[in-house]
C-alpha cells in the first residue's frame, strides 16, 4: 500500500500528517494472534537533546520546561509516525523544525523570566536529520566496556497514565518500530571481559574501600504499578515517557508526585523504604497491543513480563567512605534516546544468568535453555553536596572515576545498582519499552530512582556499607 503525506498541520503543539490513504496505526486492519517479531524501519528521527544541555532552570520555570520537553517529544514522535506512513522526509524535518524552535523559545523565555539569563543557544538544537536503521548503522557485536567506563569517569551523569495490568488483543500497531534481528545476540559467542571487574561495573573491593551493602527487598511489582509518566524529567506532564514503566517501592508514583506526597505514601519495600525506583518495562513480542498512551500508541507492544527478581543494592566506594544522601535526591542512569544521541550516558547492560562475566550494552542477549536474561542499571554514586536535582537531572551526580574515586567538588553516597532478571520466549521475541523513534533499542535502556528513605533508615543503610556489612 502506498502512503503519501497529503497536509502538515502544525498546532497545539502536535505535528500531525494527512495521509492519502491510512496512516501506520490504523494501516493494518487483521488482528494480531502468535509471536510477532518486529522489523526495524529504514530511518528514523534524530534531534539533539534539549533537556541534556539544560544548565540553569530557576523554580519559576519548571512547569514550562517540563511541558517544553514533552512537546519537543510528542513533536518527534509524530515527526517519525509521519516519517513511516510515507511523508516526505525533507518536509517533515522543515516543519519540525520550525515547531520545535517555537517550543524552545518558550521555554528559553520561560528562564530568562525566572531572572536567569536567556539561553538563546538552545535554539541552536531546532534542526534535525534522519538517521538510517539498516545493515550499515548495525552495531559491532563486540562490546567496549572499556570506553563506556572511560566515558563515564569523565564527565556528570544521571534520562494520560499507560495502565497496562492486562492483555488486549487489537491491532498490530507500528509494527515498523523495532527491534530488528541484528538488535539480538547469543552470549555464548560473547567473549568474557575483564573491564566488568572495574567501575562502574564492579564491587568496591581492597584496601580503603567501604565493602557493605545495602538491600531493599521492594517485590517485583506484582500489584500492577505502571504509568507512562517521568516524574523526575518532566513532572506534572502526563505520558511524558512515552513508554511505560514498572515500578517498586513507593506506592504512588506519577508524573504529580511531590516530596509531600511521596513522604506520605505507602511502599512496597519490607524494611520501610519509600523510596521510588522505576525502569522501562520488558515486554514479550506476542502482538499484545494495549491501545493507550506510552503504549499501542506508541508502538510499543506485547504483553507485559514480570521481573522473576527484582534486586535494589546500596554498595559503596573502591575510595573511603560514603555518606548519607540528601532525602529526596534524583538520580537517572542510562539515556533513554541513546540510540539517536549516542552511547556517551549509556550505562546500562544487558546479559544472562551463569554468563554475567559478559556484559552487553547495544544488543539483548539469546540465553541459553535454563538461563534467564539479566538486566544491570548502574547508578552514579559521587554528589556535588549541595542539589537534590540539576536541569539536566545529571549535573548533581557523577560516577568514579577509573580509580573508583570522585572528581573533585563530588562526595560518595551510596551507589544503587538495580539486577532484574527475566524468564523470557525462546528467540528473539522481547524488547524494552523505549520512545517510539528509539526503535526499542537496548542501547536506550535507563533507570530512575528517589530517595525518601528515612533518615534513620538512611543512617543504617550508611554505616552497614562503611562497616563492611550486609544488611536490608
Amino acid at each position: 500500500m502506498t502512503v503519501a503525506a497529503a497536509a502538515l498541520l502544525l498546532g497545539g503543539g502536535t505535528l500531525t500528517v494527512i495521509a492519502g490513504t491510512a496512516l501506520a496505526h490504523n494501516s493494518d486492519p487483521a488482528p494480531v494472534t502468535g509471536p510477532q517479531h518486529l522489523s526495524a524501519t529504514a530511518a528514523t528521527i534524530s534531534c539533539p537533546d534539549v533537556g541534556e544541555r539544560l544548565r540553569t532552570m530557576p523554580r519559576s520555570a519548571q512547569p514550562q520546561i517540563s511541558r517544553g520537553l514533552a512537546a519537543l517529544d510528542r513533536q518527534v514522535s509524530d515527526a517519525y509516525h509521519a516519517l513511516t506512513a510515507g511523508g516526505d522526509s525533507g518536509q517533515l524535518l522543515r516543519a519540525l523544525a520550525r515547531q520545535r524552535r517555537e517550543t524552545i523559545g518558550a521555554m528559553a523565555d520561560a528562564i530568562a523570566g525566572g531572572g536567569a539569563q536567556r539561553p538563546d543557544e538552545l535554539l541552536r538544537l531546532s534542526a534535525c536529520t534522519t538517521k538510517p536503521t539498516g545493515a550499515g548503522q548495525r552495531q559491532t557485536q563486540n562490546q567496549d566496556l572499556s570506553q563506556l567506563r572511560n566515558r563515564i569517569g569523565d564527565r556528570p551523569q544521571g534520562q494520560d497514565h499507560g495502565q497496562n495490568r492486562g492483555p488486549g488483543q487489537g491491532r498490530n500497531t507500528l509494527r515498523h518500530a523495532g527491534p530488528s534481528p541484528d538488535d539480538f545476540l547469543d552470549i555464548t559467542t560473547v567473549r568474557p571481559d575483564t573491564d566488568t571487574a572495574a567501575p562502574p561495573f564492579a564491587a568496591p573491593s581492597g584496601r580503603g574501600a567501604t565493602t557493605g551493602t545495602f538491600t531493599s527487598a521492594c517485590g517485583r511489582n506484582e500489584d500492577g504499578h505502571f504509568n507512562s509518566d517521568n516524574v523526575i524529567v518532566t513532572p506534572g506532564v502526563s505520558n511524558g515517557a512515552h513508554h511505560t514503566h514498572d515500578y517498586v517501592g513507593n506506592t504512588t508514583t506519577d508524573a504529580f508526585s511531590t516530596d509531600r506526597s511521596l513522604a506520605a505514601a505507602g511502599t512496597t519495600c519490607a524494611n520501610g523504604d519509600l523510596s521510588t525506583y522505576y525502569w522501562p518495562v520488558l515486554r514479550r513480542l506476542d502482538g499484545t497491543v494495549m491501545p493507550r498512551p506510552g503504549v499501542g500508541h506508541g508502538g510499543n507492544n506485547g504483553s507485559v513480563l514480570t521481573p522473576a527478581s527484582v534486586t535494589l543494592t546500596f554498595r559503596g566506594s573502591q575510595a573511603g567512605v560514603v555518606r548519607p544522601m540528601p532525602r529526596f535526591l534524583r538520580v537517572i542512569t542510562g539515556d533513554a534516546k541513546a540510540f539517536t544521541n549516542g552511547p556517551e550516558n549509556a550505562a546500562a547492560s544487558w546479559s544472562c544468568t551463569g554468563f554475567e562475566n559478559r556484559q552487553l550494552k547495544d544488543k539483548y542477549p539469546l540465553c541459553p535453555r535454563g538461563s534467564q536474561v539479566v538486566r544491570t542499571l548502574v547508578f552514579p554514586g559521587c554528589w556535588d553536596g549541595r542539589r537534590t536535582d540539576s536541569a539536566n537531572h545529571r549535573d548533581h551526580m557523577a560516577f568514579a572515576g577509573a580509580d573508583g574515586a570522585c572528581r573533585r567538588g563530588f562526595t560518595a553516597v551510596p551507589q544503587l545498582v538495580q539486577r532484574l532478571t527475566y524468564d523470557v520466549p525462546p528467540g528473539d521475541s522481547f524488547a524494552v519499552d523505549s520512545f517510539p523513534e528509539q526503535l526499542r533499542k537496548p542501547v536506550t535502556d535507563h533507570g530512575d530512582f528517589i530517595d525518601v528513605m528515612p533518615d534513620g533508615l538512611m543512617n543504617r543503610a550508611v554505616a552497614c556499607i562503611n562497616g563492611g556489612r550486609a544488611c536490608s
